[in-house]
Formats: structure tokens, C-alpha cells, sequence
């Protein structure tokens, strides 16, 4: 079997020699880039698996990476994982704008790190039913063509977010837990990170427009998809 790869891109030596060294102990094939210009043509040449991704960055930045990651066919299902020194929740909601999967702030701790990077690369789990297209409220989602649609128009989601969004418009009414949703669109043990199902919902709503009331927040327990014809 293969190994998975990994595209590690930070310009500073002391955060790559160390999480190149635990990538590749944990099995991983790992290569590296010092600058976003870089890490796209390397995208672009042998797109990874995943993408470890410095905000910060010479010559150009995470978001733009990011950016163009994401609107080429070839290259925007690659799984993103962002770092960067801020720390903001306005970064986080940039960053997920712009198709990062996952957020880490540093300094971080390689074991956690590690953790969010295996879960990323996690094999999702067999479908349950055989449905492969949702359409409810001028919202399309196709699972086979990975499109999703606002009446007609292609709205690109990343990866969390598409399965965010097809887990609960499979279900309209039903509330999910935050650990739920973190389950069923990101396979991880949720127990430390509630508050990033937040992240992705508001990062979600936004790309739904005048659509986004139709993910309603339930107090105490998550957040459900609206019925149709409620308010």
C-alpha cells in the first residue's frame, strides 16, 4: 500500500525539521516547500494528500495558496491544514474562507498536531444509504460530481464544509450534535474541539448567502438543517 504524502510549507527550518521528522515517523512520505509559489507547483507537478500550510509565508501567503488550490480541478480536493502564529478567530474564518480544512495556531504541540493530520487523511466511512444527489430549499449537493449549488450557481465549499452540509441536509429537522457533526464530516475525536463545528458553520452560512437561515443553531445541542416551509 502506498504511504500517504504530505506537503509540509513553512519558511522556517525549526518548525519543518521537527514535524518532518514526526510526519515521517508516523509513516508518512513528506516533502517540502519554502515559499507559496512553491508549494503550489508542487501541488500542481504531484498534488499530496494533504497540505500543511504556514500563513505566512515569502513571495506568497497561505490565504493565496489556498485560494489557488482550490479553484483548480487538479488540485482543490487536497486537504489543507493551516498554521499560523495569529491565532484569531477572524484568521480561522479567513482561513476556512478560503478552503483551509483545519486551523492550528502556533506554538503547537506535535502530538495534537499529529492527531488533526491523521484525521484529516482518514478514509471516510461507507455511505449509509446509496442517495448521491440532496436538493432542498435552491440548495444542490452532488456527491459523485462533489459539486454544490445555490440555484444554479456553483458554490465551492472545502472538504469539512461539503460534508458538514450533506449531513444535515440529509436530515432536515433533526438536530446534531457539535460532536456529531465533527464525527460525520471530519472523523475525530470531537471532545476538544467543539468550538471548530462553530467555525465551520459561520465559514458555511456565509457561502450559503440568502440561504444561510436555513442552518439553524439549537441551543444547547448544535445545529439541524431547517425543514421546508418552517421558519
Amino acid at each position: 500500500m502506498s504511504r500517504q504524502r504530505i506537503l509540509l510549507v513553512d519558511d522556517e527550518y525549526k518548525i519543518i525539521e521537527p514535524l518532518k521528522y514526526s510526519l515521517e515517523k508516523e509513516g508518512y512520505e513528506v516533502s517540502t516547500a519554502l515559499d507559496g509559489r512553491e508549494a503550489v507547483q508542487k501541488c500542481q507537478t504531484e498534488p499530496p494528500d494533504l497540505v500543511i500550510l504556514d500563513l505566512m509565508l515569502p513571495v506568497m501567503d497561505g490565504l493565496q495558496v489556498c485560494r489557488q488550490l482550490r479553484g483548480n480541478p487538479h488540485t482543490r480536493e487536497i486537504r489543507i491544514l493551516m498554521l499560523t502564529a495569529k491565532g484569531d478567530e477572524t484568521d480561522e474564518v479567513v482561513g476556512f474562507n478560503m478552503g483551509a480544512d483545519d486551523y492550528v495556531a502556533k506554538p503547537f504541540r506535535m502530538r495534537p498536531l499529529l492527531e488533526r493530520v491523521k484525521a484529516l487523511l482518514r478514509r471516510s466511512e461507507a455511505n449509509e444509504d446509496s442517495d448521491e444527489i440532496l436538493d432542498l430549499d435552491g440548495i444542490r449537493i452532488d456527491r459523485v460530481r462533489h459539486e454544490v449549488s445555490l440555484d444554479g450557481k456553483l458554490v465551492q465549499l472545502t472538504q469539512t464544509e461539503f460534508k458538514l452540509l450533506w449531513t444535515l441536509l440529509r436530515q432536515p429537522g433533526r438536530a446534531f450534535s457539535r460532536h456529531e457533526l465533527l464525527d460525520r464530516s471530519r472523523g475525530e475525536d470531537a471532545n476538544s474541539m467543539e468550538r471548530t463545528i462553530d467555525v465551520h458553520v459561520r465559514s458555511l452560512r456565509e457561502k450559503l448567502g440568502s440561504r444561510a437561515d436555513c442552518i439553524e443553531t439549537v441551543r444547547g445541542v448544535g445545529y439541524r438543517f431547517r425543514e421546508k416551509g418552517s421558519r
